[in-house]
């Protein structure tokens, strides 16, 4: 027979987080229109057209990722590496 635990593990605690940061995100997303935003910000937003090097990164995408970065106080760096590995700051941005 399977023994009850009384208190929650660690991994529940991280489970319970990431529903909480998704049902942000997704809450975000539904109520923000981002069509108008990405106008605004294609008009102040010039990409490169050289043939060489990488393509740049869409508008918005950089746009949301400002938006984690603002919201959680983080560095740049520390947003990329954010982004990189939690799966909903990765989701909110566009990149998935």
């Amino acid at each position: 027979m399977k023994q009850k635990l009384s208190s929650p593990s660690f991994a529940d605690l991280f489970l319970g987080q990431r529903k909480v940061k998704q049902a942000f995100f997704s809450q975000i997303n539904t109520v923000i229109d981002w069509a108008p935003i990405r106008a605004i910000i294609e008009v102040a937003y010039t990409k490169g057209y050289k043939s060489t090097g990488r393509p740049s990164y869409d508008s918005l995408v950089l746009f949301k990722i400002e938006l984690l970065r603002t919201w959680y106080g983080l560095s740049d760096g520390e947003v990329e590496d954010q982004v990189n590995d939690c799966l909903s700051f990765s989701r909110f941005a566009g990149l998935f």
